[in-house]
């Protein structure tokens, strides 16, 4: 199975920094979907975010969980460099009432 991680270091915003077609190139030049029979991981495989996963170590995995994640978090691993609590507050906020537009808009297509 292959997996691209895509959670990990990455930070979108629908209004400071939304996320854009070109964000997805890497992911799409991986996934070849031309030929998915030329597809190859990236090394280090560590470090890349575009890996083939086997049954066996899934099944390995606790409970065959598919929330397969590899690459460190760089916001865990280096504490001392967080944003300012104002900005998370900021991205808090900005998050929050993008999921609450969405519900609102899907409440509207419901009526």
């Amino acid at each position: 199975m292959w997996v691209y991680d895509y959670r990990t270091n990455v930070h979108h915003t629908l209004k400071k920094n939304p996320l854009r077609f070109e964000d997805l190139q890497d992911f799409v030049s991986c996934y070849n979907p031309a030929n998915r029979f030329l597809r190859q991981a990236q090394e280090p495989a560590e470090e890349s975010r575009w890996r083939k996963f086997t049954y066996e170590e899934i099944i390995a995995r606790d409970k065959t969980s598919l929330d397969i994640s590899w690459i460190k978090d760089k916001s865990l691993a280096d504490l001392d460099n967080l944003p300012d609590p104002e900005e998370l507050a900021a991205d808090i906020i900005e998050n929050l009432e993008a999921g609450l537009e969405s519900f609102r808009e899907i409440m509207l297509k419901l009526k």
